[in-house]
Parts: C-alpha cells; sequence; structure tokens
C-alpha cells in the first residue's frame, strides 16, 4: 500500500498513475480535493504544443525555464519536464478539461519570461478545471477500490527507521483518533504558504507543517530561499489576492504617476518581454521604482479589447470588481508584488526520491523544476508530471517487492501523543504565528541583506526562550533555515536578491541544501547537475 500526503494535483495524479497500474493507495488530506490549492491557479499550463502558428518547441520551452530559473534547475528533470508537457495538456483535454478553443484548436496565450504564446488555459480559472476533470478520474478507480480517501486527516510524523521511511502517523480532524499507515510514502502536501499568513496568495491551509516536521526528521531540503513575489496582487482581508498574469499576457501594462504622466516602466527598461519579463525581474522593478519615486504601482487594462474580457478574462474582472470595487475594464488597479510560490522544498532527484529510503516528494513542497524562479504556467504542469514522476519510481519498487512493511493492510489506530497534537501554526496562541510571520517576511523580502537576514536569526533565537510545544520548535527550524539559505547564498539569482551581493557568482550556481543534524543545520551548495543524494 502506498500512502499519499496531499489531495491537489500532485497527489492526485500520483493516485491514478498507481491506480492505472493497479496499485493501491490511501490519498491522505487536511482538507478535500475540492478545497486544494491548486483549485486556485488562475493563468494556464504550460505546454509546446504549437497551435499558435508560433513555431513553438519544447527546445524553447526548456531553454525558457531554464533561463527563468538562474541556470540551477536539473537540466534532465527540466527536459523530461517540458518534452511531456505536451502529452499532458492532451491527456487533459480527453479526461475534459475545458479549455479555450478557436477552430477546436486549444489556444495559447503569453506568459512571462516566455516569447513564444505556449500557455493554454480555460479562462483565468484553469486550476480549478483541471481539479475538476481529475478528481473524476480519481473516483473512477476509488468505485475500484484502488484509491481509498482519507479527507480531513492531519499528517502528524513519518515513522523512520535506519533512514528508511516505514510509514506515516495521521490524525482524524473530526475524532482525533491516531492512526498507523504503513508503506512508502508520497508527500505532495504544497507550499508554505502558512509561514507569511496574510502575505500570500496561497492558501493559508498549507502551512508548512508536513516540510517542518520531515526536517526535523531528518529529511534534507533545499532552494529555501527562492521564494517567488508574484507583480500583480491586492490586498484583502488576511491574504494577498492575485491578478493573474493572463492580465499582462494579453495586454496589461504596469505604470506609476511620475511628473503628474504614465510611466510604463517596464516597457521603457525591458523592450523585448516587456511586462511579461519573468517574475523576479517585474516584482524587484516595481519594489524600486515604488520606493525611489515615492509612488503606488498601477496595473493599466483599460485598452483590452471586448473579446479579451468576454472570453478570456471574465472571471479576473468580476472578481476585481467584488474586492476593489474598481472596474478594470475602465479604470487602472493598484497593484504589488506579494508572495506566490515556493521554489525551494523536500529535495528530490530524477526519481522524486527524498534521502530518506521510500520516501518520495511531489509538486509544491519539493524543489525540483524551478530553481531560482518559477515561470508562470510550470506549476500545474511541475505538479502533474512530478505526480506522474513519484508513482512512477514507486510503482517500479512496489512490483520488484522490494522492502518487506509486514501484512498491515488497513490503517492501524495507535495511542495520541498529546504533545506532539497542536500543529504550530495552528497554537492557540496566534501572536507566535504572526511573529515568525512578520520575522520571515522583514528578512526574506524581494530586497535582501546580510543586516536584516542576521537580524531575522537573532530574532528567531529569541523565540526560543518562550514556551513553545515540539511542533512550533520544528517550525522555528525551518524559518532558521530559510534564512539561513539566504544567508549562505552570497549573491544574488532570480528570487534571492541581495543589495550587498548584487551580481552572480558561479561560487553559488547550485542548490542550495540544508539538512537538520542534531539541532544544528549543516548548509551547502550542490551543482544540480550531480544529481545525487
Amino acid at each position: 500500500m502506498v500512502n499519499i500526503i496531499g489531495a491537489g494535483l500532485a497527489g492526485l495524479s500520483a493516485a491514478i498513475s498507481l491506480a492505472k497500474q493497479g496499485i493501491s493507495c490511501n490519498l491522505i488530506s487536511n482538507l478535500p480535493s475540492e478545497r486544494a490549492q491548486s483549485v486556485m491557479a488562475e493563468g494556464g499550463i504550460n505546454g509546446a504544443i504549437n497551435t499558435m502558428g508560433e513555431d513553438d518547441d519544447t527546445e524553447y520551452h526548456f531553454e525558457d525555464t531554464m533561463k527563468a530559473g538562474g541556470d540551477i534547475a536539473n537540466k534532465t528533470m527540466v527536459r523530461g519536464l517540458v518534452e511531456t508537457a505536451p502529452d499532458i495538456i492532451r491527456y487533459l483535454q480527453s479526461i475534459g478539461v475545458p479549455f479555450n478553443l478557436k477552430n477546436n484548436e486549444i489556444q495559447q496565450r503569453n506568459f512571462g519570461g516566455q516569447k513564444k504564446k505556449r500557455t493554454a488555459y480555460s479562462k483565468s480559472s484553469t486550476g480549478k478545471v483541471i481539479m475538476t476533470a481529475l478528481i473524476d478520474e480519481a473516483r473512477k478507480y476509488e468505485v475500484l477500490g484502488l484509491i481509498k480517501r482519507y479527507s480531513n486527516h492531519e499528517f502528524l510524523r513519518l515513522r523512520i527507521e535506519n533512514n528508511v521511511c516505514r510509514g506515516v502517523e495521521v490524525r482524524n480532524n473530526y475524532t482525533g483518533v491516531c492512526y498507523y499507515f504503513e508503506g512508502r510514502v508520497i508527500l505532495a502536501s504544497g507550499g508554505l504558504s502558512g509561514l507569511f499568513k496574510g502575505f500570500t496568495t496561497g492558501s493559508t491551509a498549507n502551512t508548512g507543517f508536513v516540510t517542518a516536521k520531515v526536517f526535523e526528521q531528518g529529511v534534507r531540503l533545499s532552494n529555501l530561499e527562492m521564494i517567488q513575489y508574484h507583480p500583480t496582487t491586492i490586498k484583502i482581508s488576511d491574504k494577498a489576492c492575485l491578478v493573474s498574469e493572463a492580465a499582462r499576457g494579453e495586454g496589461g501594462r504596469l505604470f506609476i504617476y511620475k511628473n503628474n504622466e504614465k510611466w510604463y516602466f517596464m516597457e521603457e527598461k525591458y523592450p523585448e518581454l516587456k511586462n511579461l519579463m519573468p517574475r523576479d525581474v517585474v516584482s524587484r522593478e516595481m519594489y524600486f521604482v515604488s520606493r525611489d519615486n515615492d509612488a503606488q504601482v498601477y496595473l493599466d487594462m483599460t485598452e483590452l479589447s471586448k473579446e479579451v474580457w468576454k472570453d478570456r478574462l471574465p472571471d479576473l474582472r468580476e472578481e476585481i470588481i467584488h474586492y476593489l470595487d474598481k472596474d478594470p475594464k475602465t479604470e487602472p488597479i493598484p497593484v504589488a508584488p506579494g508572495i506566490h510560490y515556493f521554489m525551494g522544498g523536500i529535495d528530490v532527484d530524477r526519481n522524486h526520491s527524498t534521502t530518506v529510503e521510500n520516501l518520495f516528494a511531489a509538486g509544491e513542497c519539493c524543489s525540483a523544476y524551478h530553481g531560482a524562479n518559477r515561470l508562470g504556467g510550470n506549476s500545474l504542469l511541475g505538479a502533474i508530471y512530478g505526480g506522474r514522476c513519484a508513482a512512477k519510481t514507486v510503482a517500479r519498487l512496489e512490483k520488484e517487492g522490494k522492502t518487506d512493511f509486514g501484512e498491515i493492510i488497513k490503517p492501524q489506530v495507535i495511542a495520541a501523543d498529546k504533545e506532539n497534537t497542536k500543529v504550530w501554526l495552528e497554537s492557540k496562541e496566534e501572536s507566535f504565528t504572526i511573529k515568525v510571520r512578520d520575522i520571515l517576511f522583514e528578512a526574506m523580502g524581494i530586497v535582501r541583506n546580510e543586516q536584516g537576514l542576521n537580524k531575522g536569526l537573532l530574532q528567531l533565537e529569541e523565540l526560543t526562550k518562550e514556551p513553545l510545544n515540539k511542533e512550533e520548535i520544528a517550525g522555528i527550524n525551518l524559518a532558521r533555515a530559510i534564512i539561513l539559505s539566504g544567508l549562505y547564498r552570497k549573491e544574488s539569482r532570480g528570487a534571492n536578491y541581495r543589495e550587498d551581493y548584487p551580481e552572480r557568482d558561479d561560487a553559488y550556481r547550485g542548490m542550495t541544501r540544508v539538512v537538520l543534524k542534531e539541532d544544528k543545520i549543516d548548509i551547502g551548495i550542490w551543482r544540480a547537475d550531480e544529481d545525487t543524494n
């Protein structure tokens, strides 16, 4: 039996892939799939299907992905991703994903960091429709008993013996009963949005607890400093609301008022890709022009055609009107960068294996395809492809019969550990969550420096003097690892911009890897091309 933690895009993809090969799995998640963060993805999914007459191919997709990622992603992994992308899009269409069509051809739009129209979309609700199709596909195998759902079950810890994962312990959120699920484990638990509650476009239900806990248990992480700020968000209650990159892909323009005139700064500074430079570049330029001119940045979509608003961005327009009481069709809207995606996470190789045997990871919780900065449109693709890759590796091991897990088929009830039943970001003391968030947000902003990073470490050290439960300690260790990764990388590359080290340095052209050993965090740079654990 295989245990998958997380029922979003990566988890569903892994479960369906296993089930197709006749391998049973448990799909374990805090929330049902319908509430996974994957539902929130808006703009589209990349793949060089070349339906727009621009002679696109997978080599161009590969080059754009590597360049945007600061040339530190593993080339073999990225090539596998982009070469499979066209088949993934066709597969999604075959199971009912209603991509925008014209003359029965899937339409693709421009997205940041890409010179070709490569992003297939369904208006600006692409994640929702893909998830709906995959949920339906998974139900076919649920009926056959190959996928067993355990929604509203919370991850507690892995069981690891001699660096071999034996299974996973979880708790039923409704009854409080704890269970042990024996077997290989695929982690598909999403990113670290909960660390930045109030400042992120992602779901804060993705608390980062799984990553914090497995880090405490000795699993290696990588590229934690690479935190993507999406250029265009609007502030709403307790989070940042994404204004999809599709808005700029369809012709939206960024500007500030300078000397009482509109200055379209991205078009002046980057005449080739203009407002569609990679997200780290756009966010950084917004930060500097706003600071240096004491000005608000606006997104101007007033020149978009009626056809675009009606057929491609109707849901985005409704969302903006709802939250801002402004119609983007008739007036520019104020925007600001917000935390959107975590390129770093659980370190995996090209098979999606971690540093612990029988433990795998896929989706945003792992560090795989995006290097120092993710291309818009590659997240949905990476989650689906990564889930498939992890499932392929697990299926091979299952069929080979490697590792005897005994005879536990059904979940085994275990006694609850009262000291470990409080997830750190959901503690009764909300002030702890806010303190960690504020420390991280200040240290790991769009622009960083040694002084700010060291200040963050000292503030975290002060927090450890307060009474903390074990899970809160695990969370602080993860926060320390994030800041230490930013401090260690003494260069500017992708999402890690150091104003005290503004240039790239080839000494750091690799993955920042961290592991916790006896309360000490070991850190170093590995060349991605080495691809070894």
